[in-house]
């Protein structure tokens, strides 16, 4: 067993460290580093997720249609990508994504079109209505973020970020 410095003093504890100390004190014989780092992981995403949620409602969009005009704005012009391409990148379902296209496009967001290079397959096309409202959002979005991570000075921030893709890459392969 591994033993785990106790938080520093200075430190506020956060229910993850209630959780590790309830462990312990059932099965002082249970490693739970990774429960520490996971368990704030999960927490974090969680609240950040409602933020988020909460940042993008002024715009009438979820998070998830959020993702969807992101990535097409991303794309760079002409700013479409395929239903497939689309599913691929956020991870979803041709089902999932079909819904989310629905809404966007029934709002004037997007368009769907024939492909021109396969006429059996469609185009995802944002359209400038919908470029407007992503350049807004992606602000709001990114002011929210931004604020939360402003208990860290820019060298923790950067070192936390080089950590969260290490341990990413790790999970990925």
């Amino acid at each position: 067993m591994t033993e785990r410095p106790q938080p520093l003093p200075d430190r506020r504890q956060d229910p993850v460290d209630a959780i590790i100390a309830q462990w312990a004190a059932v099965r002082p014989d249970l490693d739970t580093a990774a429960m520490e780092v996971f368990g704030r992981v999960f927490r974090l995403s969680r609240a950040m997720g409602d933020r988020m949620e909460k940042a993008y409602t002024p715009y009438g969009i979820s998070r998830g249609e959020f993702d969807v005009l992101a990535t097409l704005r991303r794309s760079g012009e002409p700013y479409a990508l395929s239903p497939r391409q689309l599913s691929a990148t956020l991870m979803l379902t041709t089902g999932g994504m079909t819904g989310r296209l629905d809404k966007l496009e029934r709002a004037g967001l997007l368009r769907r079109s024939p492909d021109p290079h396969d006429r059996r397959a469609l185009r995802v096309t944002l359209t400038d209505k919908g470029r407007e409202l992503i350049d807004e959002a992606v602000g709001a979005g990114l002011a929210v973020q931004t604020e939360a991570l402003s208990v860290l000075d820019a060298d923790r921030a950067g070192h936390l970020a080089d950590l969260l893709r290490d341990l990413l890459a790790g999970t990925e392969g």
